[in-house]
């Protein structure tokens, strides 16, 4: 059952076309709210303790700062929440805590990166089941589908939860890309589909995703933190940024002084961001998150094996590195 008071929810039918209506997607004969798609989305770290079980307090906290800090939605298992090492289980606890924690303060997506459509599809029943208010889909990854596979398996997971919005989520990670013609289509043809997430990095591959879906309500979300602005001037509503995990004030003020008209702010504050984004760079994938968010004082624990929290000359560097911009007591 959908959390009541979401904009997930179906609204009452709208006596004018429901087709011209900003910010909503027609389902048949009523619509869905997609308003709330925008801002600065955290994909949540997912603190563990010694035994890789979840710290339920500690999850407790970091949803708390992250809201605290201004971020306009959580996305759970993110890549950077470490989904590929969580089981089933651990997912479902996983969402309760941050639905509890949340309490309807921002909106919570469920991020599904399961290989088979199958499991993808018992995911996001369990997302809708739960309460979310979306869920964002990764490309399976390890194995390489063509584009009339990849469409049958987004639109046979929207389809199994037809009244709740749906994310795609464009991650080179997978080992290839979602082309622009793919994912105008699924835009096109599969009502609850509704925006994207581009981490490809790719400026044009992101406004070819702009461009093929201008006529409708499409939204189309940065992953690159350092192309926050840019992707804003480009077209996007918004952006998911691991580094909202850590600097929430600073990400999303990059938003916050764009949407109010205040280029020189935005860019200043994205270039203030993006150094610090760079030392992420120096750990391996994704430990650098969680590197930053413990130098912080986050205590959000390690990362799950085989990664390993960064030491030694590297971390010594990211101590240093986050010392000159301000961020350590020197």
């Amino acid at each position: 059952m959908l959390t009541a008071g979401w904009p997930n929810i179906f609204n009452l039918i709208c006596a004018i076309d429901p087709r011209k209506r900003v910010g909503s997607i027609v389902l048949g004969d009523v619509f869905m709210n997609t308003d709330f798609i925008k801002g600065v989305i955290v994909p949540i770290l997912m603190p563990i303790d010694r035994n890789e079980d979840i710290n339920e307090r500690k999850l407790r906290e970091q949803v708390d700062f992250v809201i605290d800090g201004g971020v306009d939605g959580i996305l759970l298992f993110g890549s950077n929440g470490e989904f590929y090492a969580m089981e089933t289980a651990e997912m479902i606890l996983a969402t309760d805590i941050v639905l509890d924690q949340t309490k309807a303060r921002v909106p919570v997506y469920v991020g599904i990166g399961a290989i088979t459509t199958r499991n993808c599809v018992k995911l996001a029943k369990m997302a809708a089941e739960k309460g979310a208010q979306g869920i964002s889909l990764l490309q399976p990854m390890f194995i390489s589908p063509n584009d009339d596979e990849l469409y049958e398996h987004f639109k046979t997971i929207a389809d199994a939860v037809s009244s709740m919005p749906v994310l795609l989520y464009n991650n080179p990670r997978a080992g290839y890309g979602m082309s622009p013609a793919l994912v105008s289509r699924l835009a096109k043809n599969v009502s609850n589909i509704v925006g994207i997430k581009d981490s490809s990095g790719n400026m044009t591959t992101l406004c070819e995703y702009i461009r093929l879906t201008a006529d409708m309500d499409f939204k189309v979300l940065a992953g690159r933190d350092t192309l926050i602005m840019t992707s804003l001037a480009a077209g996007a509503v918004g952006c998911v940024a691991t580094t909202a995990n850590f600097i929430p004030s600073l990400v999303c003020s990059i938003y916050e002084q764009y949407k109010a008209g205040n280029m020189d702010g935005a860019r200043k504050a994205q270039f203030q961001l993006t150094p610090v984004r760079n030392i992420l760079e120096l750990a391996s994938f994704p430990v650098g998150t969680k590197d930053l968010a413990n130098l912080l004082g986050l205590e959000v624990g390690n990362p799950y094996l085989p990664n390993k929290s960064t030491s030694g000359v590297k971390l010594e560097q990211m101590k240093s590195m986050l010392n000159t911009l301000g961020y350590l007591g020197k």
